[in-house]
């Protein structure tokens, strides 16, 4: 008896030890302190020990707040295979440290399929510094706006240390293989708490038997501007070395893999001006010879735009820009032996004197790589006097090349012909019949927001919601895609401080230094895949004459056709998608 008493408390001191074990937590950098701190005395009613609970991904949590949920220990949700799912945990603690592990088991059905755990992505959400909407648009200054900590950086560790007073989200991404076999599996999320009992979530996933394509064959037509030098002041690298490359690659194949088609190139130095807190230097060297000829060396641009292929985009090649903010170029001048800038407005003989040479021989260029029909001469809002000089000269010299045109004054009315890529401001739609003519011609037509729209948006204090909307929304208006004018233009201390000396916080980037990504680009990713899935079905529908189906999916997608936030959109968001699975169910 003595013996049985003795091997009992030695597995129970095992046990206790082991639920003891010291937890190692991955290294990561320190966040921001909290700008706006208040006491919140709802911590007093928290119990003991650490707190978890699965919850909606359309929540923003604050980290200074008790989390008002209601605590579940399971989760839900449909994929299709070759997608990309998410899902979000929470976790909370008046305790002055705890340290936790996760992990994630294989995905398992009744049938013994295996969808490996080595699918799912474990992400610790940390928060970054962020203000408000105000009046949108508009140079501001700090102290003027109130500011406070938004949840949204994705750090890819599967370890942490909660501290005391503390909610900390878990973000995990799932990515569905594309010849997974369709049926209900069934996973277990486990929390390790070092000193505390484990906590195990059950993780249920219904796979769909419908294939999305990879990334780089959908049809939405995504153009988030890039910004390379960004990258190379953040890491202190110089431009365009080895060492600039292998940083760049990581960041551009998490936006080939978000569907991205264009390339964004900048001709000249400083296309808008010095907007952004890294400015845009020229990827193609202006030269001046002492005889007054011209030469150019496009090394930069050739390897910035065979690497952007290289890694899935492809479709298009924008350059910014022949009307840049100001009218303003520089070259290098042999005869004087330093840089000079120069204003020319488009009509002027200063202009074509600069712009005639560069064409001829960049148009030479662009055929021996075999780029010319992809490239686009691209501008950002510029007034319709500025456009239809330039159009002007450009088909003259370089007709084939056509416009790629951010249009807030409907130039589409005014150049059909010309503007072979056209993104118009949210809540100006175009009408039907020139959508319909424009894609007839084979032309893009997109929509983009900026920081006059505070819905919808991908502001740091944006909710979460409105970047899935923004798919739904592409898909409702009839367009071909969606134009944000930052993927990558970071602020001094982004992992820090998302506001900007102009614009709401996080107008200027999407994702983070060393290739993090966000809620924001989340959940802006999943709306494509929904406009994606909507696409294929509107296809299958339509080829095998399913007309109940396809009302039935029109009527669902024309909810979105709207430019005023709905009371309920994460409830609007969820029924849509419910409804949208289902279709996906019918074949012929």
């Amino acid at each position: 008896m003595k013996r049985i008493v003795l091997l009992f408390g030695i597995c129970l001191f095992a046990f206790s030890c082991k639920n003891q074990q010291n937890i190692v937590v991955a290294k990561t950098y320190q966040e921001p302190q909290d700008p706006n701190p208040t006491k919140n005395e709802d911590w007093l009613l928290v119990s003991n020990a650490l707190q978890a609970s699965i919850a909606s991904t359309n929540i923003r949590f604050l980290r200074r707040e008790v989390p008002k949920i209601t605590p579940q220990n399971s989760w839900s949700g449909t994929a299709w295979k070759g997608e990309r799912i998410s899902l979000q945990l929470v976790l909370w603690s008046t305790d002055s440290l705890t340290k936790v592990n996760t992990k994630i088991s294989d995905f398992k059905s009744d049938k013994g399929q295996i969808i490996s755990s080595e699918n799912a992505t474990i992400n610790f959400v940390k928060y970054v510094i962020t203000d408000e909407f105000g009046e949108g648009c508009g140079y501001r200054k700090p102290e003027d706006f109130a500011s406070s900590l938004a949840a949204d950086v994705l750090e890819p560790v599967s370890s942490y240390a909660i501290k005391a007073r503390e909610t900390r989200p878990v973000w995990v991404t799932i990515e569905i293989p594309q010849n997974a076999t369709a049926g209900s599996y069934q996973s277990t999320f486990t929390l390790h708490i070092e000193g505390q009992k484990s906590k195990q979530f059950q993780l249920n996933l219904n796979v769909v038997d419908r294939v999305l394509p990879v990334a780089t064959d959908w049809k939405f037509h995504l153009d988030l501007w890039q910004n390379p030098y960004a990258v190379s002041r953040y890491h202190n690298v110089k431009p365009w070395s080895p060492e600039h490359i292998a940083l760049l690659k990581p960041l551009m194949k998490r936006l080939a893999d978000a569907g991205q088609k264009v390339i964004t190139v900048s001709l000249n130095k400083r296309p808008w001006g010095g907007q952004t807190f890294d400015q845009f230097e020229a990827m193609i060297e202006w030269k001046k010879k002492k005889d007054g000829t011209w030469e150019y060396n496009y090394s930069i641009f050739d390897t910035w735009v065979q690497m952007m292929m290289d890694l899935g985009i492809k479709k298009q090649i924008s350059c910014y820009s022949m009307v840049p903010w100001g009218n303003e170029f520089y070259y290098f001048d042999e005869n004087e032996n330093k840089e000079i800038k120069i204003s020319a407005a488009p009509g002027t003989p200063a202009y074509e004197a600069l712009w005639i040479p560069f064409l001829e021989q960049f148009k030479i260029h662009l055929e021996q790589k075999g780029w010319n029909t992809i490239t686009r001469i691209a501008m950002d809002e510029r007034g319709p006097e500025e456009m239809k000089a330039m159009l002007q000269l450009l088909n003259r010299y370089a007709p084939e090349f056509g416009v790629s045109f951010a249009d807030n004054h409907k130039s589409y009315k005014l150049y059909p012909n010309d503007l072979k890529d056209m993104s118009v401001a949210f809540g100006h739609p175009v009408d039907a019949g020139d959508l319909l003519q424009r894609r007839e011609n084979d032309y893009v037509s997109t929509h983009y927001v900026c920081c006059t729209d505070s819905f919808p948006n991908t502001f740091t204090f944006s909710p979460p919601a409105e970047g899935v909307f923004i798919g739904w929304y592409t898909m409702a208006a009839d367009f071909d895609g969606f134009l944000r004018w930052a993927y990558n233009s970071w602020t001094e201390n982004p992992l820090q401080d998302s506001r900007f000396r102009a614009w709401p916080a996080g107008d200027t980037y999407i994702v983070y230094p060393n290739n993090r990504t966000s809620i924001r680009f989340e959940t802006l990713r999943e709306g494509i895949q929904d406009a994606e899935k909507i696409r294929i079905l509107r296809a299958h529908f339509a080829e095998n004459k399913m007309t109940t189906e396809l009302n039935q999916l029109n009527t669902i997608v024309q909810k979105f056709d709207r430019t005023s936030k709905p009371e309920n959109l994460e409830k609007l968001l969820k029924e849509a998608k419910n409804e949208l699975n289902i279709l996906a169910e019918n074949k012929f």
